[in-house]
């Protein structure tokens, strides 16, 4: 019975052994660092891994050193403008010594917290409302810089904050909604105006192209008119002059006799017509008489001397220098042609210089729609 009692009491102790053991092993996790402290003393840091440590009289604070994300509560503040606005951030901090984040302040978490409510109203405070809304990224780095340097004697460092919401009064929305709409109503307004100027500019401008190129088509008109006038009225008086010419070459040779038959046969075909009255712009007994002494009736006339054409000649020129250059059907062809060019490349111009105009009034139409 006494070996018994001894075995189990060696069993005791030995159990207690290994408990009191135990209790002297620390694990500590890859992403925490240990506060190891004994019999209310510092005494290191313990390291990721295993650990010895006194038996019972020994206590480990386990420190996260990952990134942590922390909500700052959502809170009302003033703006500079006087306009109450419901704020809220996250903020990511990291502790980076845990032994001031033990040491120096009682929760960390909750004083970067606070401290983080209480800087933003500061902030806020001193921002009007569009300047809030519109530099966001301006308060994150202001506000960033400002809790990391009031943390760093804590250990903790400030990676980054981020302003989720800001939400203005009930009545404040009320008020930027109409301050919107107006906004967006002035710049309907000046853009109708815009548009509307733009339009009227480029509807003259259209008409006063349209009326360049009709006064242009009328003058390149009056101009081509002219000149097939001015080509006429010259060819035309060319061939009277050489009609004339021609006939004073021709008769220079005849006699009194032959132009006595020429005159009985223009006689006779006046005498042809249907008119009533004839008018002779000569005398007519002169004819008679010479028609009669023609046929030997008459008294007897002198003869009149054949004109010699070198005679001619010596008196009025050579007969090609009379009559002058006469244009060939080639040549009047040629410049018919020239004139008949001309109006077509003005008509080409002229569809080209409306079809910009016409482009244009539809631009200004679309424009204007």
């Amino acid at each position: 019975m006494a070996d018994a009692g001894i075995v189990a009491l060696m069993i005791l102790v030995i159990i207690a052994a290994i408990a009191i053991m135990t209790t002297g092993i620390k694990i500590i996790r890859p992403y925490e660092q240990g506060i190891y402290m004994s019999l209310g003393r510092f005494m290191k840091l313990l390291d990721p891994g295993f650990n010895m440590v006194r038996p019972l009289i020994n206590e480990v604070i386990k420190i996260d050193l990952r990134t942590q994300v922390m909500d700052v509560p959502r809170q009302e503040v003033i703006t500079k403008d006087n306009s109450p606005t419901n704020v809220d951030a996250i903020i990511y901090v990291k502790v980076i010594d845990p032994k001031k984040a033990f040491f120096e302040v009682t929760q960390y978490r909750t004083a970067t917290i606070y401290l983080a409510q209480t800087t933003l109203r500061s902030i806020i405070g001193d921002m009007e409302l569009d300047e809030i809304l519109s530099n966001r990224e301006k308060i994150n780095l202001h506000l960033r810089d400002v809790l990391d340097e009031a943390t760093d004697k804590w250990g903790v460092k400030v990676e980054a904050v981020e302003i989720r919401e800001v939400d203005p009064a009930g009545k404040v929305k009320d008020a930027m909604e109409e301050q919107t709409s107006a906004e967006r109503l002035r710049r309907a307004a000046i853009l109708k105006a815009d548009g509307q100027k733009r339009a009227a500019i480029l509807n003259a401008e259209g008409d006063k192209q349209s009326r360049i190129l009709q006064a242009e088509g009328l003058r390149q008109a009056k101009i081509l008119e002219a000149e097939g006038s001015r080509l006429a009225i010259i060819l035309e008086a060319q061939g009277e002059a050489q009609k004339l010419r021609v006939i004073a070459v021709g008769a220079a040779p005849l006699d009194s006799k032959a132009l006595t038959v020429l005159s009985l046969e223009t006689l006779k075909a006046v005498g042809n017509g249907q008119a009533t009255k004839i008018i002779f712009p000569f005398e007519l007994t002169r004819l008679v008489e010479g028609a009669s002494e023609y046929l030997g009736v008459g008294r007897l006339t002198p003869q009149r001397e054949v004109t010699n054409f070198a005679d001619l000649e010596r008196s009025v020129g050579k007969a090609d220098d009379v009559l002058g250059p006469i244009p060939k059907p080639e040549e009047l062809r040629r410049e018919m042609k020239a004139v008949e060019e001309m109006m077509a490349k003005e008509k080409v111009e002229a569809e080209q210089i409306a079809e910009i105009a016409k482009k244009d009034k539809m631009t200004s139409r679309l424009d204007k729609s």
